[in-house]
């Protein structure tokens, strides 16, 4: 009787060996992503990034002073402003203001010039063209989006800011 063989047993394949052209396609790919991402990241960071709140730090410094002292000012006035915000509907906003002074008199000959300052995005702010109604009222409309703003209205006479009230509203 004859046997049959069993077929050979096949030999392993040696381990592919590592070569100084593959370490250096290994690298050359890692390298290359990260600085892919680095330019993408990069990209996106300069193309949305709104400004910074003061162009220049030192010259906001040296106003530091003044605009403290037109603080100290302002809260010896103790000037009242109250304002109320309204939809009267297709997306428009309705802004009206009223000051009074430290008597509830309503205070009249101001100049008001007022915006909605989006508060991480200066691309976003509104101009309000704030329309004197008399008796220390003023109002303007104006499209602003929903979400939070910051009510900046500057109070003015002779050309000279004498007052500014700034308020964190939502708007819904």
């Amino acid at each position: 009787m004859a046997r049959a063989s069993a077929p050979a047993a096949s030999t392993p394949k040696p381990p592919r060996e590592l070569t100084g052209r593959a370490v250096l396609a290994i690298l050359l790919a890692f390298f290359g992503v990260v600085i892919g991402v680095n330019v993408i990241m990069a990209r996106f960071a300069v193309t949305t990034f709104a400004g910074v709140e003061t162009e220049s730090s030192y010259k906001a410094g040296l106003a530091f002073t003044a605009e403290h002292q037109a603080a100290e000012r302002q809260a010896a006035m103790h000037w009242k402003v109250d304002v109320s915000l309204g939809s009267p509907g297709g997306g428009a906003r309705e802004v009206n203001i009223v000051v009074r002074d430290a008597t509830g008199k309503p205070l009249t000959n101001l100049v008001a010039d007022g915006v909605l300052a989006h508060p991480t995005d200066a691309r976003r702010d509104v101009v309000l063209d704030l329309e004197p109604l008399g008796d220390g009222r003023y109002r303007a409309r104006t499209q602003a989006g929903a979400g939070q703003w910051d009510l900046v209205i500057d109070f003015a006479q002779g050309g000279e800011r004498v007052f500014r009230s700034k308020n964190r509203v939502q708007l819904p």
